[in-house]
């Protein structure tokens, strides 16, 4: 065994003119000779070969590598410990990851494939030993699927990089007024540009559900932007109460990440000045997300619903709206522009009626959601079966509606 590997060590060294430092020496070696690291096996390897009185001196320029790793020792991690501690981040898991001349890869790649060695490159290498010492100086954990940062150092361009990953705050928001939709939407005129009817904002409404909860959440976190996802959204003119819709709020690039969720609530609901509420604030994971955006056909939601007759009806007729069970809608024509047109079938839970006047009541619907209320109510023009209008026999319209409760 131990000639096989003097032999291939001189095999490398030969290549490599006799000019390799320990760690790509031992790289070389990482699957063959035991030891905790490259460094050491090269310089077991480089003591071997000195015994059988080949000249294997360290040398003064990596073949390899440059003298990379006395680079990361000296000056580099001193760099990344800086910036860190400059930029105030706050993290409790890192990742690194590397960039290098193309020039060190070929000729790392060159010693590889002329010795036919299966071998860990050079970046791993360099990334572990940075995440070590990083690891000692900070005490925090090395994260492979999700850290809290990732640490680029481009040994090319001489440059360090720290990207910040996301925090994700899942809670519960209550619209207390109309006319405020969840997200932006762009002027219709200027499609965002900015003009006179949009007051250059680029906004067809002022204000929306993101904006009145983003900006305290970004503030806290010293973040740069946010991004809202919502467990699907109520129209500009309907509330949103009961215990309120589920979102996630991304914030990007927060130097600060252990929030306290309390103080954030409170900053948020005065910020909103009764607009809108949100409740219990709590940290998700990125996937959590996702879960939220898709979730809007496996929830159950409860609409309150005032309904305006075109002609008076007896309170008994009311019941037959019990009857309405499984609901087949096509897309409605007020979002057929937005919406895919198909036929969506959706469920009814349970319907209630309240008669407000002789050509008016509430209706309560416990459904599915993704149902269409306004369209349940009108028909659409017979593209929602089967419908208040079509039940009573009488054309009926939605004039106030607010959801109660989303369930998911």
């Amino acid at each position: 065994m131990e000639s096989q590997i003097t032999g291939k060590a001189l095999k490398i060294m030969e290549i490599a003119e006799g000019n390799l430092c320990n760690h790509c020496l031992g790289r070389m070696f990482s699957k063959t000779v035991e030891g905790p690291d490259n460094e050491y096996r090269g310089e077991y390897v480089r003591h071997a070969l000195n015994e059988t009185g080949a000249d294997a001196s360290t040398a003064d320029s990596c073949y390899i590598c440059g003298n990379i790793f006395d680079d990361v020792e000296n000056r580099i991690i001193d760099k990344i410990i800086a910036k860190i501690n400059q930029e105030n981040i706050e993290f409790s898991t890192f990742l690194v990851g590397c960039r290098v001349s193309p020039e060190i890869l070929s000729k790392e790649e060159e010693i590889q494939k002329n010795l036919e060695l299966d071998v860990e490159n050079i970046k791993k290498e360099i990334n572990r030993e940075i995440g070590k010492k990083l690891y000692f100086t900070f005490n925090k954990e090395v994260e492979f699927d999700y850290p809290n940062i990732v640490i680029m150092v481009d040994f090319v361009k001489d440059n360090i990089d720290v990207q910040i990953n996301p925090i994700f705050i899942e809670g519960r928001y209550r619209k207390l007024v109309r006319g405020i939709p969840q997200t932006k939407w762009p002027c219709g005129k200027c499609r965002g540009k900015g003009c006179p009817s949009c007051n250059y904002t680029g906004k067809q409404y002022p204000e929306t559900v993101e904006e009145l909860i983003s900006p305290e959440a970004i503030k806290l976190a010293c973040g740069s932007e946010s991004k809202f996802h919502g467990a699907g959204r109520e129209d500009i003119d309907v509330k949103m109460l009961g215990n309120g819709r589920p979102f996630v709020l991304e914030i990007k690039e927060p130097k600060t990440r252990n929030l306290d969720l309390e103080t954030l609530e409170e900053k948020i609901n005065t910020f909103a000045g009764g607009k809108v509420e949100v409740q219990d604030l709590k940290f998700v994971g990125k996937d959590r997300k996702g879960t939220i955006k898709c979730s809007s056909t496996d929830t159950y939601k409860v609409y309150s619903a005032i309904v305006e007759l075109e002609n008076d009806i007896s309170e008994d007729k009311l019941n037959l709206l019990n009857s309405m069970e499984i609901i087949n809608q096509r897309t409605p024509i007020r979002v057929s522009h937005r919406r895919a047109d198909k036929i969506r079938t959706r469920t009814v839970r349970n319907i209630t009626t309240k008669p407000l006047a002789a050509n008016k009541f509430e209706m309560i619907v416990e459904c599915e959601g993704g149902l269409y209320i306004k369209e349940l109510i009108s028909g659409d023009e017979g593209r929602s079966k089967p419908s208040v209008s079509e039940i009573l026999g009488v054309n009926a319209k939605c004039i106030q509606l607010d959801v109660l409760e989303v369930n998911i």
